[in-house]
């Protein structure tokens, strides 16, 4: 059975990584193997913990009686209150300030969105220098996602692509130099990836730390690929022939900008709400929302019905990534089944005999990140 969680684990993940050729969404593939491990772990619970790689298992059966698990039965009622009530309650608790964050990271940014709030950005993007917009969209990158996380910051700037260049073999070059720059700029920021929300609500980096020492290296990975692109690339983009419905505006510019302004505040506050009150950065990140939601509701009364209708949050909130959310779920929930089991400190044991050294073995799992996904690398981690 402890080989087993691997196996589903494993094949899982394959599901995942052959997404498009398989044609099964991954957020169903995380699901299915975040439930199935634990059936597994459970059904398999007494001999996959007797092997004795559970350290969480180790630290409860410390804490209980001498003679708690003198007889079999009394084992099996430990073993199932370890499962269900500590490890699983501990794990989807942990998981659920992650999911919680992101959903409302996710709102804020769809709402913003959807009140045109980036059209104040773009709006300023004049040039058609090939060199010149590369640089102003891979500055613009770097700084965004650091603040609106790098896979909402990529899909605004991709959507921005399409009205700003007409050809799609420059508009593919510059997306790529996009995801580069969002990558490097959510790096160090503890809301700028995923992983690092991960590890920041963790506790294993704090918000002031991750800025200082990560900032620079960042920024170097950024703009090392824009100096030597700036010397091979020449000439201007062609600008998109727009027609009138795409650039039909339902809200004024002061409106636009309030909401933008609004919005990447309730962002940023989340670091200072947690410096502040200590409670977890989900919470400020829900408090934000809240407010930019009655903001909204206030400034939709005597508008039109279309309007309001889509000026609603509600309305809004249909369009939020939920598959992406439901995918971290079974991704997360799969990990934390691996973890109590004791396949985690397995793996780490392993690493840190063969390897030996943290560079070595930081090394190791950025060449693997590489190939599979960051998040269970990080959890795992």
């Amino acid at each position: 059975m402890f080989i087993l969680m691997v196996v589903v684990f494993v094949l899982g993940y394959t599901a995942i990584a052959l997404e498009h050729p398989i044609k099964v969404d991954k957020a169903a593939s995380a699901l299915m193997i975040g439930s199935l491990t634990w059936v597994i772990y459970i059904l398999g619970s007494a001999d996959i913990l007797n092997l004795g790689f559970s350290r969480a298992w180790e630290d409860f059966k410390s804490a209980l009686p001498a003679d708690a698990l003198s007889n079999p039965k009394e084992t099996a009622e430990h073993i199932h209150d370890f499962i269900v009530h500590n490890e699983i309650g501990h794990h989807l608790g942990e998981i659920s300030q992650i999911l919680f964050f992101l959903l409302g990271a996710m709102t804020i940014v769809e709402i913003v969105d959807q009140y045109q709030g980036f059209k104040v950005i773009t709006d300023k993007i004049k040039t058609t220098n090939k060199v010149k917009l590369l640089w102003i969209l891979s500055i613009l990158t770097f700084f965004m996602s650091a603040a609106l996380d790098n896979l909402t910051t990529t899909i605004v700037l991709v959507a921005l692509l399409r009205k700003l260049i007409a050809d799609k073999e420059t508009r593919w070059f510059f997306a790529s130099m996009v995801i580069l720059a969002a990558n490097a700029g959510g790096a160090w920021s503890p809301i700028g990836d995923v992983t690092t929300i991960m590890l920041w609500i963790g506790g294993q980096v704090t918000a002031a730390n991750i800025i200082a020492m990560v900032i620079f290296p960042s920024l170097v990975t950024m703009a090392i690929p824009v100096i030597l692109l700036s010397f091979t690339m020449k000439g201007n983009v062609e600008r998109p022939v727009l027609d009138g419905s795409a650039n039909k505006d339902f809200t004024t510019e002061k409106e636009r900008l309030f909401i933008l302004i609004l919005g990447v505040s309730a962002l940023l506050f989340v670091p200072v709400f947690k410096t502040l009150t200590h409670l977890p950065p989900y919470m400020g990140m829900l408090l934000g929302l809240s407010v930019l939601w009655v903001v909204t509701e206030i400034m939709a009364r005597g508008k039109s019905a279309e309007d309001q209708r889509r000026r609603s949050v509600v309305a809004i909130l249909s369009k939020v990534d939920v598959p992406t959310v439901l995918f971290f779920l079974g991704i997360l929930s799969a990990v934390a089944s691996l973890q109590s089991a004791g396949h985690l400190d397995l793996l780490a044991g392993f690493l840190d005999e063969k390897l030996g050294n943290i560079y070595l073995i930081n090394g190791a799992i950025g060449i693997l990140s590489s190939i599979v996904d960051n998040v269970p690398l990080v959890a795992g981690a």
